[in-house]
């Protein structure tokens, strides 16, 4: 692989901008120097920034069912789904893979090996521009939840497992209203399909929720994975997380959760989505309010992968930071909450060579390339 140099950008390095020039070779960033030469690729004065590191995104499931009742052959929905997040800036994703769900025939409750499965194969025969990881999100209330996750304990490339329990007045969705027009705008049920389902998650969660969570805590820990609690709502929430050995707290849904989550140490992760949008979707705590507090460490694209740069130039404006340092929610943070901080998520001589660069008018900030381990991938 030639030489790549990169000259004329605003290098975004761990603790400040320089308007210098970064060498690539053999897929790694070999130099950095402030100024400006004469040969390579001239940025005019564009950002230079690490490539993007995603912990959380639905976005395969997306591109598997982009229609109610329609299903994507798995391989090439796999491709697509890299596709979009290569040209989001993304250049290292775990691929949220949900075991258990609301409805018995969802993708969460029969797709989750063929997802597992095309993640792996096309890391594996190099369809993927993206270098992809799993994150397997474990519904406490499915019965066969921890069966099936200890299936795939020790599989290469499972990097986070999340606990989540969605059950009806708690977390995510403590308003049942809120609950109801969710699942009921996304699903179509009745109104007395609903309150039999309700009934019927409540009973899973008692039978199930407290064994299962003890059983994948301890599989966790033994296999030496990234744990992630999840819709954290109450500081009891954030205590159990803390016990069973967390290090992420994704999406909580209270001020008061998010503050005990970072006062103790949690990474918090929180939504692109609800940032731009200006909220959450399910009437929880907005991310910009966390933002400003700083109590928040990672942003996740969770269902739209083009939310990422948005969102990063959006906290940069509304907050007056500099780049290098919001960035760091969107890189280095995420990058080592599951172990990958010492060879990615920042510029730094000897770490690979994920890279992209932007151009901001002042209005939207566009993506203008994407580059993974040195090769233009978007």
């Amino acid at each position: 692989m030639p030489e790549q140099i990169f000259t004329n950008y605003r290098l975004q390095l761990p603790s400040e901008e320089v308007l210098g020039t970064l060498v690539v070779r053999e897929g790694a960033i070999a130099d950095i120097q402030p100024g400006v030469v004469s040969q390579g690729q001239n940025g005019e004065g564009q950002y230079l920034l690490p490539g993007l590191v995603e912990l959380h995104t639905d976005n395969l499931e997306r591109c598997m069912s982009p229609r109610p009742k329609v299903h994507w052959p798995i391989d090439v929905a796999a491709v697509n789904h890299d596709r979009d997040l290569a040209a989001a800036g993304v250049t290292t994703v775990c691929d949220a893979v949900s075991v258990g769900d609301i409805t018995p025939n969802s993708l969460r409750m029969t797709k989750f090996a063929p997802m597992i499965e095309a993640v792996h194969r096309g890391q594996q025969e190099g369809r993927f521009s993206v270098d992809h990881r799993l994150h397997l999100r474990c519904e406490l209330g499915y019965d066969q939840v921890h069966n099936v996750t200890a299936q795939y304990a020790e599989h290469p490339l499972l990097s986070l497992i999340s606990l989540m329990d969605h059950t009806p007045g708690q977390r995510q969705f403590v308003k049942l209203e809120k609950y109801k027009e969710y699942y009921q705008g996304k699903h179509g049920v009745t109104d007395a399909e609903m309150d039999d389902f309700i009934n019927q998650r409540l009973a899973d969660q008692q039978k199930h929720a407290v064994e299962n969570r003890r059983k994948l805590v301890e599989m966790t820990r033994e296999q030496g994975l990234s744990l992630a609690s999840h819709d954290d709502a109450t500081v009891e929430h954030v205590q159990e997380a803390i016990q069973d050995g967390a290090a992420i707290a994704e999406f909580p849904t209270t001020l008061e959760a998010a503050k005990a989550a970072h006062s103790h140490g949690l990474k918090v992760l929180m939504g692109a989505p609800n940032l731009i949008l200006g909220g959450s979707h399910s009437g929880n705590v907005s991310a910009m309010d966390l933002v400003e507090r700083d109590w928040v460490d990672i942003i996740s694209s969770d269902y739209v992968p083009q939310s990422l740069v948005q969102a990063l130039f959006m906290i940069v404006e509304q907050q007056q930071k500099p780049v290098y340092e919001v960035m760091r929610l969107f890189t280095s943070n995420p990058a080592e909450a599951i172990g990958l901080g010492s060879d990615r998520g920042s510029l730094e001589v000897g770490k690979r060579a994920d890279l992209i660069t932007i151009y901001h008018d002042g209005v939207v900030p566009r993506l203008t390339s994407v580059i993974g381990q040195g090769q233009r991938i978007a």
